[in-house]
C-alpha cells in the first residue's frame, strides 16, 4: 500500500477542514489582542509615554504572532486552491487594504519614536489605530459575505469567474458582522493591557473592555437571529461523493432560510461552540468585573474561538457558498487538492506546528510581566 492511502481521502478532507479552522482560531487569537490594542492605542493612552506602555505591551510579540497569518493563508493555497483562488482574486481590494493596513504597523512602529514631535507620534498613533481597526473590520466583513455566499460562478473547465464588487460586499449584514469582529478583537486588546498593565492603563482598557465584551455577547446574538430569520443558507440536495475528484459542479444546491441551522438541529451538541461564543464573551466581562486579567484574556480567547467555529459548523460541508451559482458552491468534499498533496502537508504540519506551539509558548514564558514605565523612560530592554 502506497504510504499516503494510509488515510483514506475523505478523513484527510476532513482532517485539513478542521485544521483550517484552528489557523484561523490561532490568527485571530494570536494576533487579535495585537489588532485589539492599536485600535484602543489612542483612547487608552492619554500621554506618550502611556501609549509607549501600550505599544510595547505588544513590541516583543507582535511579528512572531503574524506566523498565523501566513500559516493560515499557506495551507488555504495548498489545501484549497479554489479556495484561494476565489477568495483571494474576488476580494482582492478587501485583502489590500487589509495588506495595506497591515503594512502600517511595523512601519508605525519603528517610524513613531524618530522624531519627538507631539504631531508626529499623534499622527504615528492613529495609524496604528488604522492598522488594528481595519482588518479587524474587513475580517468581520468577508465572514458576514460569506454566510450570505460570494458571487462567483465557475465554468466546466474550473474557470473562476467573480461577479461581485468591492461595494457589494457592505451589505447591512456584512457590515453588522464586521462591528462584532471590532468589538471581539477589541474586549481581547483590552484584556491583554489589563494584564500588561498597571495604572491610569489598565483601568482604561478595562473600561473599554467591559463595554466592547458586552456588545460582543450581544451582536452575536444579533447577527444569530439574523442568520436565522433573513439569510438563506446551502443545502446539497443531490448524493454526497466524499471521495471523488474536486469537481464543485458535480452536486446540486439549493437555498433556503434557517438552512444554516441545519447541522444543529441534527446534532445537538454542537449548540456548544456559539454558546462558547456567548459565554467567553460574557465571561470576560465577569472576569474584568472582578479584576481578573488573566481570566479575562482567556475567556475572550474562547468567545473568539466559539464564534469563528460557529461559522464553520453553521456551513458545513461548504467552505464557499456561490450566490451566482449555488451548484458552483465550493464544498470539503470537492475543492481541495489531491490526496498526496494533503498527506504531504499533513505530515509537514505535525512535524512543524508542535515546533511553532513549544516556541511560541517559550516566548510568552520569557517575556511575562508588566510593562514597567520607569523600563520605558530610562530605556531599559525595551524596543519602543
Amino acid at each position: 500500500m502506497i504510504l499516503h492511502e494510509l488515510i483514506s481521502y475523505e478523513v484527510l478532507r476532513l482532517i485539513w477542514w478542521l485544521l483550517l479552522g484552528i489557523l484561523l482560531v490561532g490568527f485571530a487569537v494570536m494576533d487579535g489582542f495585537d489588532l485589539g490594542t492599536g485600535m484602543l492605542l489612542p483612547f487608552v493612552g492619554k500621554t506618550d509615554l502611556e501609549r509607549r506602555v501600550v505599544i510595547n505591551s505588544v513590541g516583543p510579540v507582535w511579528e512572531g504572532n503574524q506566523v498565523w497569518l501566513v500559516l493560515g493563508g499557506g495551507a488555504i493555497f495548498a489545501a484549497w486552491p479554489q479556495l484561494y483562488a476565489v477568495s483571494f482574486s474576488g476580494f482582492y481590494l478587501a485583502m489590500f487594504a487589509i495588506l495595506f493596513a497591515l503594512i502600517l504597523r511595523p512601519v508605525a512602529f519603528k517610524f513613531r519614536s524618530k522624531n519627538e514631535s507631539a504631531r508626529w507620534r499623534n499622527t504615528w498613533d492613529w495609524l496604528l489605530f488604522v492598522g488594528g481597526f481595519v482588518p479587524s473590520l474587513i475580517c468581520g466583513v468577508a465572514m458576514g459575505n460569506v454566510l450570505q455566499g460570494v458571487p462567483f460562478k465557475l465554468e466546466p473547465d474550473m474557470q473562476i469567474y467573480y461577479t461581485g464588487s468591492f461595494f457589494g460586499l457592505l451589505n447591512p449584514f456584512a457590515l453588522l458582522t464586521g462591528v462584532l469582529s471590532v468589538a471581539m478583537l477589541a474586549t481581547h486588546g483590552a484584556a491583554w493591557l489589563q494584564l500588561k498593565t498597571d495604572g491610569a492603563v489598565h483601568e482604561r482598557a478595562r473600561r473599554f473592555g467591559l463595554v466592547s465584551a458586552l456588545l460582543t455577547a450581544v451582536l452575536f446574538m444579533v447577527c444569530g437571529a439574523l442568520l436565522y430569520k433573513f439569510v438563506a443558507g446551502y443545502q446539497i440536495t443531490s448524493a454526497i461523493v466524499t471521495e471523488g475528484p474536486s469537481n464543485p459542479l458535480l452536486k446540486t444546491v439549493e437555498q433556503q432560510p434557517g438552512i444554516w441551522f441545519a447541522n444543529y438541529a441534527a446534532q445537538p451538541v454542537l449548540y456548544v461552540v456559539p454558546l462558547l461564543g456567548v459565554g467567553g464573551a460574557l465571561l470576560a466581562w465577569l472576569a474584568m468585573s472582578g479584576r481578573k486579567p488573566l481570566a479575562a484574556l482567556l475567556a475572550s480567547g474562547l468567545g473568539i474561538a466559539g464564534i469563528i467555529l460557529s461559522v464553520g459548523v453553521s456551513m458545513f460541508p461548504f467552505i464557499l457558498p456561490s450566490s451566482e451559482n449555488p451548484r458552483a458552491s465550493l464544498t470539503v468534499w470537492d475543492s481541495s487538492s489531491s490526496h498526496l498533496t494533503l498527506f504531504i502537508m499533513l505530515v509537514c504540519v505535525v512535524i512543524f506546528l508542535p515546533i511553532i506551539l513549544a516556541y511560541t509558548s517559550w516566548v510568552y514564558s520569557v517575556l511575562r510581566g508588566k510593562v514597567d514605565p520607569d523600563d520605558i523612560e530610562q530605556d531599559r530592554g525595551h524596543a519602543y
